[in-house]
């Protein structure tokens, strides 16, 4: 059973979803990947304290401030593989970006590894099941390209311009 809450939000209407105590998904409506693995669990809508102190810290975040990740018990469903890269992602902090081909540099090191691709990373990332709070919208392609986020490029512009990322340098991809 997963209990949920909708949250209005300045970059649309939020679904959060809670599961065993702990915070399992955030959701932009309509992004990519919707529910993820809990596409087929029985939902019932609730106030549990996650979904509560999940919406104080959006609250908190969309108010300008920065609060911890480590203020939310997070319990993102996925292979371990995803779960380090999420884990990587926690550690983008307020204001910057990472590059895909960073976290696998990262990720291979970490597990002893001389290379990790990237794409593999990017799947990962893509995957990632509690948006805005794991910072997923914190990395972009090579060079800059403002590429691959789930919720749309214009909700990652938005949440980025958000938290103060210079934009310059920048860019959306052609195609």
């Amino acid at each position: 059973m997963i209990y949920t809450m909708e949250y209005e939000s300045p970059v649309g209407r939020l679904f959060i979803g809670e599961k065993n105590g702990a915070l399992t998904g955030l959701w932009i409506e309509g992004q990519k990947y919707f529910l993820g693995a809990h596409k087929n669990e029985q939902m019932e809508e609730g106030q549990t304290p996650i979904l509560i102190q999940t919406k104080k810290w959006l609250d908190s975040y969309f108010g300008g401030e920065k609060p911890s990740i480590t203020q939310l018990k997070l319990s993102p469903e996925g292979s371990e593989f995803r779960r380090e890269i999420w884990k990587i992602l926690c550690e983008i902090p307020y204001g910057k970006v990472i590059t895909y081909g960073e976290i696998s540099r990262k990720y291979a090191a970490s597990q002893g590894l001389s290379t990790m691709s990237a794409q593999a990373v990017g799947g990962a990332v893509g995957h990632n099941p509690i948006s805005i709070i794991i910072p997923c919208h914190r990395v972009v392609g090579t060079g800059g390209s403002l590429t691959g986020y789930a919720g749309g490029i214009d909700k990652k512009i938005q949440l980025l311009i958000h938290e103060g990322v210079n934009m310059e340098g920048l860019f959306m991809p052609k195609g």
